[in-house]
């Protein structure tokens, strides 16, 4: 199981990021928050303060076609923020 499945790199989150040395990744919707933590540990090389989750709902989504109004849903997906001890950075552009 793919515990980390790639960042967010949204405003939100890189205002986060600049303030509070924290960082938005989607994550497997199974794993808990001692996984997410082990996970970061390892491929980031950082030490983990802390592991907030949610998971987000999908949107609804419709248009309209020749066969008339199509309405569905994105899938939801779950989010951690994670916070990282003082002096430790995460660099998203190298390791990818």
């Amino acid at each position: 199981m793919e515990i980390i499945k790639k960042p967010v790199l949204t405003e939100k989150a890189s205002i986060l990021t600049e303030k509070q040395n924290r960082y938005a990744f989607k994550v497997d919707h199974r794993a808990n928050k001692i996984q997410i933590k082990e996970a970061i540990e390892a491929m980031f090389g950082v030490t983990v303060v802390g592991v907030n989750t949610m998971v987000v709902a999908g949107k609804a989504k419709s248009r309209f076609t020749k066969a008339g109004n199509v309405s569905g849903r994105a899938p939801k997906y779950k989010k951690a923020v994670i916070t990282v001890k003082d002096g430790d950075t995460i660099d998203f552009y190298t390791t990818l």
